[in-house]
Formats: structure tokens, sequence, C-alpha cells
């Protein structure tokens, strides 16, 4: 095979191992910012709690002042029932306080009722936190644990990138722009092999003219429909002989 050919087909490889790192440190990060993303929804609902806190606190307060102003009135009325002097405003009295009477039981009913909902929510509050606080051991495992990955991941990719460093210092500078030219379109499928006289980049058919100098590979040959350069593996060609 054409040395510059072998060559373009192993930066080929390479570049796909090179390439082949990123979803496995994606996946490694993933795990990380799942566990992050649970304990930063756990404090979210905590913290969406905690302001439905106040506002139910902010409405037992109105009716606590509420049931204040009413107290007041049903003592002034108390007050001016000295002071009646006709049977109309005793019944005009006595309305006001039945009115009042029922809205200090609205208001105390009401009271009640929210300081239950204010004890709920913050018992959902603690079981949050909880539940948050269990987290944080999880996250300080998980981060220890990517981060492990993740190095022996880059230690991997290192070799690999010496690998292709040393190979490119090996090549012509015109046959790596042309590797390139390919590879910027192309990604992975920059070198494919032909199967069946087809090429594995746009699964075309070559024809036998072609197909007849990948076999040679005395020359770098690229698909006439797609363009990327084509080779056969020895042990295909040996099969093909």
């Amino acid at each position: 095979m054409n040395k510059h050919l072998e060559q373009l087909i192993d930066l080929s490889k390479i570049d796909k191992e090179i390439d082949a790192f990123e979803p496995q440190i994606e996946a490694a990060n993933y795990k990380l910012e799942t566990a992050q993303a649970k304990k930063e929804n756990l404090e979210q609902e905590a913290a969406t709690y905690n302001e439905e806190i106040k506002a139910e606190h902010l409405k037992k307060q109105k009716n606590e002042l509420h049931l204040a102003e009413l107290s007041a009135k049903l003592e002034e009325n108390s007050r001016k029932s000295a002071d009646i002097k006709t049977e109309r405003e005793m019944k005009s009295l006595q309305l006001e306080e039945e009115i009042a009477k029922e809205q200090v039981t609205f208001a105390n009913e009401e009271i009640a009722r929210l300081e239950k909902v204010i004890e709920n929510k913050k018992d959902k509050v603690a079981e949050l936190l909880e539940h948050s606080s269990e987290l944080d051991s999880n996250l300080a495992a998980v981060k220890i644990e990517v981060e492990a990955k993740l190095s022996e991941i880059d230690k991997e990719r290192q070799k690999v990138f010496i690998q292709k460093q040393e190979l490119v210092s090996q090549m012509n500078q015109k046959g790596l722009s042309f590797y390139q030219k390919i590879r910027r379109w192309a990604k992975n499928t920059t070198a494919v092999e032909v199967r069946n006289q087809a090429c594995m980049g746009c699964y075309m058919v070559i024809n036998d003219k072609i197909y007849s100098e990948v076999i040679k590979g005395e020359e770098i040959t690229t698909c006439p429909h797609c363009g990327r350069i084509l080779y056969i593996e020895p042990a295909e060609e040996t099969q093909e002989g």
C-alpha cells in the first residue's frame, strides 16, 4: 500500500479514536450534572415552599388584623348598647353584632386552617432539606467517581494525541492538507473501507476501474460520489484476491 495512503488511513483511525473519547467525557459529566440537578431541584422546591409559607403567614396576619378590628367593633357596640333609645337602633346594633360574630368565627377558622397549611409546608421543607443533605453525601461520592473517570480518560486520550503528533510529523504537508479538507465535512468518515465494491461512507457502488485502483492501493483514491478517501483492509484485500 502507498505509504502516504497508509498514513492517511492511520490518521483517520486515530482521529476516530480521539473523537470517541468525547461521548465518554459527556457520559461522565452527565452523571455528575444529573446528581447536581437533582439537588438543585430539591433546593428550588424547598425555596418555593418557603415563599408559599411567607404568603400564608401574610394571609394569617391579615385575618388576625381583621379579627382585632372585629373585637374592637364588638366592644364598641357593647358600649353603644347602653345609649340605645329606640327598638330600631337595638335591632340595627344586634344585626351588626351578628354579622361581626360570624366574621369572627370565619376569621378564627381561617387562621386555624392557615396554621395547618403552614405547618404542613414546613414539614415538607424539612423533608426536602433532609433529602438534600443525603444528596450532598451522594454528590460528593459521584464527584470523586467522575473525577477519577475523567482523569483515566484524559490519560488515554493523551496517549492517542502523542500517537497523532508522531504520525503527523512524518506526513507531507500536501497530504495532510488534503486530509483535513475532507475531514472538515466528513468528520470520522474521512477515510472509509470499500466493501462489496461499495464506499462505506456514502454506500454507493464504485465502478470497476476505481475499485481496481483501490485494491492496488498505489495511489490515494477518492470516492467519485462523495469524495472520501477509499481503502481496503489487508485482510479483505487478501479475501478479494
